[in-house]
């Protein structure tokens, strides 16, 4: 069994649910505290193995190339000053470790890890989408290695949500279970209202053995008139194993405003430094409001 040392990170989006924040940042490069999502994702990749990183991109996102590489007046300012430059470690890639490369057209995920065929070349790979936050130790991918040691094929991370939800998820048609194993015998990529065969949900984060990239290559448009990843897996059933597995953790939709706003909170409330300021806050706060005083902006 090939061992998983490469990642694929799709962040060519463009985050119109944050504008006007993201007309110049991009949504990847939003903090949870003090931390950009994207990094989350690239530390959790770290922990689970990963060696190369490839990072699909568009248009205006120089700023996550950016990013990893040496902020050199930055560094040599605070060093001169005697500063402690701590907070960047883990935030520069060794030479050669980190690809970029451009998703030249919105044509969905399932385009964008096309895109990187050529470098995840004929070895099986990961799949992490930052903007789904995986909080817990060990992370989600370390998990996922983990299993996917014992059963080989391809592994992906699974959620139960309310039943009512799934029409905006890619959704398994599970099988057998084995504890926080299932065995995936379908998938579907957005069913209509009703129509889903679980509530079982796939919230970003996967392990792929090569041959999907091959069946992307040929994949027609599907749900929003995109190149799903989730249709070219349902493919591949059958013909290679599929086994979801349920993180022992926390996850948050940072895609949206309000799981961007709960990932803050939570982490605030569970760091040393902050988390009995914030407790101390929140529980002002919901005292104020809970006299139905609300919040005002008036200042005079």
């Amino acid at each position: 069994m090939r061992p998983i040392k490469k990642a694929v990170f799709p962040v060519a989006g463009l985050g119109t649910r944050f504008l006007p924040a993201t007309k110049v940042v991009p949504k990847e490069l939003l903090a949870i505290i003090d931390r950009p999502l994207l990094q989350y994702a690239v530390d959790e990749a770290i922990e689970a193995g990963i060696e190369q990183f490839i990072f699909v991109t568009g248009r205006g996102k120089g700023a996550i190339e950016d990013y990893f590489d040496m902020a050199f007046e930055l560094e040599t300012t605070q060093i001169g000053r005697g500063k402690d430059i701590s907070a960047l470690h883990g935030t520069r890639m060794q030479p050669g470790q980190a690809v970029f490369l451009r998703q030249q057209e919105p044509l969905g995920l399932g385009h964008a890890i096309w895109c990187a065929r050529h470098i995840v070349g004929d070895e099986p790979f990961a799949v992490l989408l930052p903007d789904e936050f995986m909080y817990g130790s060990p992370g989600c991918l370390a998990q996922m290695v983990a299993a996917y040691e014992r059963l080989g094929g391809n592994l992906l991370c699974t959620l139960e949500i309310p039943i009512d939800q799934t029409s905006s998820y890619g959704v398994v048609d599970p099988g057998e279970r084995h504890g926080a194993v299932v065995e995936i015998k379908g998938l579907v990529e957005k069913p209509a209202p009703g129509t889903a065969p679980s509530n079982l949900i796939l919230p970003g984060r996967y392990i792929l053995q090569p041959e999907i990239m091959q069946v992307l290559g040929r994949q027609e448009k599907g749900a929003g008139g995109e190149i799903q990843l989730t249709d070219a897996m349902a493919a591949l059933i059958g013909s290679q194993p599929f086994n979801g597995l349920t993180f022992a953790g926390q996850r948050f939709d940072c895609g949206s405003k309000a799981g961007f706003i709960e990932a803050n909170l939570a982490l605030a409330l569970d760091r040393e430094d902050i988390g009995d300021h914030i407790l101390a806050y929140a529980a002002d706060l919901i005292a104020t409001i809970q006299k139905g005083r609300g919040l005002s902006r008036d200042v005079a």
